[in-house]
C-alpha cells in the first residue's frame, strides 16, 4: 500500500497547480496538432479541466484509498459540449500529456523521500481519470442514443399520420437525414420480439448494405424508413425476418424524408389492400397493389390506374379497343380477331404494344385484372352522368 505523501508535498502541488496546467496545455499545443486547431474558447475549457484535474489530484492524495468520484469535480469544469467536440481518444491523449507533465516534475514537487510515492499516486490517479472520462462519454452516448430514439419515433409517427410538420426537416437533420435520397417507407406486421431488438437488427442489416434506417413499432405495425437505397426492394429482403407474418409493402421511393409521407400513405394503403390479394409476393410494391387499393377506396390509386393504364391506352384508340375486346372476351386471340375483323397476329402485336405502353400485359392474369379495373375506373371518370 502506497503511503500518503507528506503535507509539504501537497502544499507544493497546490502552489504549482496553475503552472502545471499551463505547462500541460503548452505541451498539448506542441504534441497534438488537432489541439492547435481548436478555437480559443475550447482551448480555455481544456485548461480549466487540466487545472481541475490537478486540484482533484491533490485532494485524492490526501485519501487515495477513498476512490472519489471524479466525473463532476474534473469534467464538470467545462461545458458538456466539449465532450461532443473532443473525442474519447483525444481525451485520452490530453490525460496522457498532463500525466507526463506531472510525472516529469515529481522530483521538484515531492518532499524528500516521497518521490516514489508521488509517482505511484500519479499513475493510480491517471487510471481513475481514465475511468471518469469513459463514464462521461458512455453517459453522453446513452443520452444521445435515447434522444435519437425519441426523435426517430417522432419522425416515424409524423410520417405515419401524414403530418406536414414544419419541425420534420430539423428533426431529420438532427438524425443525419437532411440530404439522404431516395427514401422508401416499408410497412408490415411487427414480429413478436422486443422493439429494441428489432431496431438493433434492422440497423445491423442496414449498415451491412451501406444504408440508413429509421424504424418504429406502432401497435402491431412495424414501419421502416430506408434512406440512400437505390434498390429498396432488394434491401427489404434481408429485413423480412424482423417482420411478423403477413404482407410487407414498400411505398414508392421519394426524393427525401420531407416528402416521405407520400411513400408511407401508399405503403399503408397497400398493406390494407393486400387482404384482397392473398397470393401477393413478400415483399410487394404498393404500385403492384393498385387495383386492390382502388377498390378499397384509395383515390390516389384510382387516379394512378386511370392515368397509367386507361389514358395511356386511350391515346391509341386501336390499342384501347383491342385490349377491351381481349379482356372482355375471356382472353382469346381468335375471338378478339373475329370481333375486330383482323388477323390474330395483329392482335398479338397490339397486345404486346399495349403492355409496353401501360406496363400491364393483357395476356397475364394479374395484368388482365389490373387492366379491367383501370378500364372500369377510366370509363367512370369520363362518364357524363357522374
Amino acid at each position: 500500500m502506497t503511503s500518503v505523501p507528506l503535507e509539504a508535498t501537497l502544499r507544493r502541488l497546490e502552489r504549482a497547480s496553475g503552472a502545471l496546467a499551463t505547462q500541460s496545455v503548452s505541451r498539448m499545443d506542441e504534441q497534438l496538432p488537432w489541439f492547435r486547431s481548436m478555437p480559443p474558447d475550447q482551448r480555455s475549457w481544456v485548461t480549466l479541466v487540466a487545472q481541475a484535474g490537478i486540484s482533484s489530484f491533490v485532494e485524492w492524495l490526501r485519501s487515495p484509498g477513498s476512490s472519489p468520484k471524479l466525473t463532476g469535480p474534473v469534467f464538470g469544469a467545462a461545458p458538456r459540449e466539449l465532450a461532443r467536440t473532443v473525442s474519447l481518444k483525444q481525451t485520452v491523449d490530453l490525460v496522457r500529456v498532463t500525466v507526463d507533465v506531472v510525472e516529469s516534475r515529481t522530483h521538484a514537487l515531492a518532499a524528500p523521500g516521497e518521490e516514489q510515492a508521488l509517482r505511484e499516486g500519479v499513475l493510480r490517479f491517471s487510471r481513475e481519470i481514465a475511468f471518469a472520462a469513459a463514464q462521461v462519454y458512455a453517459t453522453l452516448a446513452e443520452n444521445r442514443g435515447a434522444w435519437d430514439a425519441r426523435l426517430e419515433a417522432l419522425v416515424v409517427d409524423a410520417l405515419l399520420r401524414g403530418d406536414s410538420d414544419e419541425t420534420l426537416p430539423s428533426r431529420a437533420a438532427a438524425l443525419g437525414w437532411a440530404s439522404l435520397s431516395p427514401v422508401t417507407v416499408v410497412v408490415g406486421r411487427a414480429a413478436t420480439a422486443h422493439s429494441d431488438d428489432i431496431h438493433r437488427a434492422l440497423q445491423r442489416v442496414a449498415r451491412l448494405h451501406h444504408a440508413e434506417v429509421l424504424a418504429g413499432v406502432h401497435g402491431e405495425l412495424l414501419i421502416v424508413v430506408l434512406g440512400g437505397v437505390a434498390d429498396a426492394h432488394s434491401l427489404t429482403r434481408p429485413l423480412l425476418a424482423e417482420f411478423g407474418p403477413g404482407p410487407v409493402v414498400l411505398g414508392p421511393s421519394v426524393d427525401g424524408l420531407g416528402v416521405a409521407g407520400r411513400s408511407a400513405r401508399a405503403a399503408m394503403s397497400g398493406l390494407r389492400a393486400c387482404a384482397a390479394w392473398p397470393q401477393a409476393p413478400r415483399p410487394v410494391h404498393a404500385d403492384d397493389v393498385l387495383p386492390e387499393r382502388a377498390l378499397a377506396g384509395d383515390d390516389d390509386a384510382r387516379e394512378a390506374l386511370v392515368e397509367q393504364v386507361y389514358r395511356a391506352l386511350a391515346g391509341s384508340p386501336g390499342l384501347l379497343q383491342t385490349v377491351e375486346t381481349y379482356v372482355g372476351s375471356g382472353g382469346t386471340l381468335e375471338g378478339t380477331a373475329r370481333a375486330l375483323f383482323v388477323h390474330p397476329n395483329t392482335v398479338r402485336y397490339r397486345l404486346r404494344r399495349a403492355a409496353e405502353i401501360c406496363g400491364q400485359a393483357p395476356t397475364d392474369p394479374r395484368g388482365a385484372f389490373t387492366i379491367r379495373v383501370a378500364l372500369a375506373y377510366g370509363h367512370l371518370a369520363e362518364s357524363p352522368l357522374l
